[in-house]
């Protein structure tokens, strides 16, 4: 597909039949099996499932950090390599890996500067992406003087700053206390909402998955497949208060029936 048809469909990601196997010293690892996914121009898409099911590898797969042995995959109608090439997509750590001896309007002009762009254009995207995500007034701190969801939101505005329509998040949260994770799963939505990127993001919280996201998909254990994909209703705009209401509780436990359902292994008996 090129990327004037995909742009047409508006489909930003199209994984077909894609299988993923590492070779080791002790024997091939299966870590992601017949996965086949559509994700649309603005929709939000979290992947969730069990450690070590291949969330994150098939993250890295779109983000051209690993390769498919089989199938195929496509990121804006052409290849993950290409994509990269392209700066076609942002990525958030689970860490947020900031440089301590840069300000943190540094650290997030640091792929603009990588990229060549202008000394005026590098502040103006700076600021810009600092006010986004709140942190308008930190430029010249250093990442030890911000709190950890503070450095988080400063990561997230370097993936912005490259200017991508694909964000891909890796549980830039998990690592976080659960009053902090509710701000910035708020915040969070709110760029959604500001910004129509498109977003896979990976989790382990069933609540913060029924969140975030337009469409949540359960993966099992490895080798990782898709075990169920559920679209959400509920509305874009939302508070935390909604968490409350039978509709985010039910499909709460629509994602945690397929995750009890994904594990096909067989418990020991005690």
């Amino acid at each position: 597909m090129t990327t004037e048809e995909s742009s047409q469909t508006g489909k930003v990601i199209e994984i077909d039949d894609l299988s993923l196997t590492f070779e080791t010293s002790d024997g091939p690892v299966y870590a992601l099996s017949d996965i086949n996914l559509s994700i649309e121009q603005g929709d939000f898409v979290s992947l969730i499932g069990p450690s070590g099911c291949g969330k994150t590898t098939l993250l890295r797969v779109i983000a051209d950090l690993e390769a498919a042995t089989k199938g195929t995959i496509s990121v804006n109608g052409v290849t993950p390599e290409q994509a990269r090439m392209q700066r076609a997509y942002g990525y958030v750590f689970q860490a947020a890996a900031l440089y301590p001896w840069r300000t943190i309007a540094k650290n997030v002009a640091l792929p603009l500067e990588i990229m060549g762009i202008g000394s005026a254009e590098r502040k103006r995207r700076v600021q810009q992406n600092l006010e986004l995500v709140n942190l308008g007034g930190f430029e010249k701190k250093y990442p030890w003087q911000l709190s950890g969801g503070m450095q988080q939101r400063a990561s997230i505005a370097r993936a912005l700053a490259v200017e991508p329509d694909l964000l891909l998040m890796d549980e830039p949260f998990g690592a976080l206390d659960e009053i902090v994770r509710d701000h910035l799963n708020e915040q969070l939505l709110s760029l959604w909402a500001k910004t129509n990127k498109t977003v896979v993001f990976v989790t382990h919280s069933i609540p913060e998955a029924v969140y975030l996201s337009s469409r949540i998909v359960v993966m099992s254990p490895r080798p990782g497949k898709i075990h169920d994909v559920i679209e959400s209703h509920l509305p874009k705009q939302r508070s935390l208060d909604i968490r409350e209401t039978p509709e985010f509780l039910a499909l709460a436990n629509r994602v945690r029936d397929g995750l009890r359902a994904g594990h096909s292994y067989d418990e020991p008996e005690l």
